[in-house]
């Protein structure tokens, strides 16, 4: 018998009863926690688990015991499952679980009697694959099964084959139908997806579809021969643009052959020669201005006419840089970096008088641009914090929402999958300001990326409390004194690594706040002497973290000459490229150099956190010290007061 069943579950799917609080929730976590973590291990203690019959958890706990056993279990348990936590997050998600295991066995009916539709390919197979095989493949079927087809490009689960399989032979997947895939698939840059659905074509047409294939694999001279019709001339594009991507100069030795032959149009040609463009540009190499200028206007889309800038700026060719931006859309050109920008080109080439309405008005936006901007003013920063003044029982009946109940605590035991899901669930039932409640709720309860991830518009943008938490300030004051840095930095390194949970752990196994690798805390542990330093481990613990992260900062400070611009780019990409783009690009004035960083990551990465540094100064100190002296590393400069310039 399975234990779980042993326990009563009537009151498993319920909110908090009344006799239990806060306070009780705070005291039962640990115990939540332990029992899901042995759930999992196929572990789970039923006695043990009977004192947290009525915690909001106790769904994901039931969750985490079946889960171990869901090819064996039993449908009437499952069953019994779903309809106790109906509309709860927890039932999705199991469901989800075990459709899949229903499909493993071929239990059909069942896994029709529980299906709900939603986007996953492949439970659309599995309902497909259950119709057909109890008798239900009629014309919608054969529709649904042709709609999936034509969904996408791309490759589809193992799941779907079958249903494929049996609409060809029922004759529903027509030679055209083929076609759509293979044309989708081949936009895709995807051949093997090409070849599976050629199969089945006529000889003549699967030996062109596999020809296709091959040259969106590598492009070949049989193209040469190809039909000159819309198909190939398109089949040619997406394998040139496929080629441009690993090898820009063989794509444009090549194009005027295909060009010539299939008689690609001007639009055509520029697809391929926007690709040729961008993969040399984005490595600097020194055709990058001539290919650049090869692509026709038409084909520039916002992130090429960045890098015709970027190419220029990285040359010091300041007329051609400015001469780019002006060529940008106003949509793109009136944002805060590129008048700062166009204003500093109009310096460089002896128009100053025209640059102050362009800093005029980067200087109202709060950010790196705008705040720069403001410095060349001489001028106080924009800033305009916005307080919805919302009731304490708005705040407190989002608070109780049942889903938000339950996010909150999967967040504290360390189940952000499971929390995420639950949060979904409740914003599907929140308004606008329900929703910012919940992230203010959120955010009291220490789980602060929300504020990044759920508040919208220029309005909530305005929410500085919430959208740059302050936490470990002591903590980060001390280490930053201590390590001769400026706290305010400290602070926006830790928000733009882990906003503030200190239990973040990155793919790349960094850890803890400032999101540390374990190689690199052993290494800057040992250096500073840093007693009772336990390993990796010990990087989850937001005091030794901090300690940590601001000795390597400091460290890669004295490495790279005092310049916390060099230094930011550093701690995110690494000593190897920092070393290149100092190489490449010596002396240049900190705000081009950032600008030219080549990884769109770490150029966005030392724009945010000296940002942030200000507006982390303004949480810490009501003022800031100036941009432009914090970025070289002059801490000791003139401070600056916020004002709010925008209309209320």
């Amino acid at each position: 018998m399975n234990k779980f069943l042993l326990l009563p579950l009537a009151a498993a799917a319920t909110l908090l009863s009344a006799s239990t609080c806060a306070q009780n929730l705070d005291a039962q976590r640990t115990a939540m926690r332990t029992a899901i973590d042995n759930a999992e291990r196929g572990q789970f203690d039923a006695s043990a688990a009977a004192s947290l019959r009525n915690h909001p958890l106790y769904g994901w706990l039931e969750f985490s015991a079946l889960r171990r056993n869901i090819d064996t279990l039993p449908t009437a348990q499952a069953q019994d499952f779903l309809k106790r936590y109906q509309g709860q997050a927890v039932a999705e998600t199991f469901r989800a679980t075990w459709l899949p295991a229903l499909a493993r066995r071929q239990d059909w009916p069942t896994l029709l009697a529980n299906y709900k539709p939603g986007a996953d390919a492949g439970l659309k197979c599995a309902e497909l694959n259950a119709r057909q095989a109890t008798g239900k493949a009629d014309a919608q079927w054969t529709s649904d099964a042709q709609a999936l087809w034509r969904s996408a490009g791309k490759s589809l689960p193992d799941g779907c084959d079958p249903v494929f399989a049996v609409l060809a032979s029922r004759g529903g997947l027509s030679p055209a139908l083929r076609w759509e895939r293979i044309d989708a698939a081949a936009d895709a840059q995807q051949a093997a997806v090409m070849r599976a659905a050629a199969r089945g074509l006529p000889a003549a047409e699967l030996a062109q579809a596999n020809d296709y294939a091959a040259f969106v694999d590598k492009p070949d001279a049989r193209a040469l021969n190809w039909p000159k019709n819309d198909r190939s001339r398109r089949i040619a594009v997406d394998g040139l643009q496929k080629l441009a991507k690993a090898d820009p100069g063989a794509a444009e030795l090549q194009l005027p052959q295909y060009t010539q032959a299939l008689a690609l149009s001007p639009a055509q040609q520029g697809q391929v020669l926007y690709e040729i463009a961008l993969w040399t540009v984005a490595s600097y190499l020194p055709v990058s201005a001539r290919r650049l200028a090869a692509v026709p206007e038409s084909a520039y889309d916002e992130r090429l006419h960045e890098w015709r800038t970027r190419e220029a700026m990285a040359r010091g060719d300041w007329p051609a840089a400015l001469s780019a931006i002006r060529k940008m859309p106003a949509s793109q050109r009136n944002d805060s970096r590129w008048r700062w920008f166009e204003g500093r080109l109009l310096e460089k080439t002896g128009r100053a008088a025209e640059a102050t309405a362009l800093y005029r008005a980067a200087a109202t936006e709060p950010t790196f641009h705008g705040f720069l901007a403001a410095d060349k003013l001489k001028q106080a920063y924009t800033l305009c914090p916005w307080n919805p003044g919302d009731s304490a029982a708005a705040k407190a009946s989002v608070a109780r929402d049942p889903a938000l109940v339950r996010a909150i605590e999967l967040f504290k035991i360390e189940r952000p999958s499971w929390a995420a899901r639950e949060w979904a669930d409740a914003l599907t039932r929140f308004d606008d300001s329900q929703r910012r409640l919940a992230v203010e709720v959120a955010s009291n309860n220490g789980w602060f990326d929300r504020a990044v991830f759920a508040l919208k518009g220029p309005q909530e943008m305005r929410l500085y409390n919430l959208r740059f938490p302050l936490h470990h300030d002591d903590t980060i004051r001390r280490e930053a004194t201590r390590n001769a840095l400026d706290p305010a930095w400290v602070a926006a390194e830790i928000r733009a690594e882990s906003i503030f949970n200190p239990n973040a752990r990155s793919p790349a196994n960094a850890m803890g706040l400032m999101q540390v690798l374990p190689a690199t805390g052993a290494s800057v542990a040992k250096s500073i002497g840093l007693s009772g330093y336990g390993g990796a481990a010990s990087l989850y613990d937001s005091d030794t973290n901090i300690a940590i992260g601001t000795a390597y900062l400091r460290q890669l400070m004295d490495k790279y000459n005092g310049l916390p611009y060099v230094t930011i780019a550093a701690y995110n990409a690494g000593p190897t490229p920092t070393a290149r783009w100092q190489t490449q690009r010596p002396n240049y004035d900190p705000d081009f150099w950032i600008e030219t960083i080549s990884y769109k990551e770490t150029r966005e990465y030392v724009a945010r956190v000296l940002a942030f540094s200000v507006i982390y100064d303004w949480r810490l100190n009501g003022n800031a010290l100036t941009l432009s002296d914090r970025m070289v590393g002059r801490t000791q400069g003139a401070r600056k007061p916020f004002v709010c310039q925008q209309t209320q």
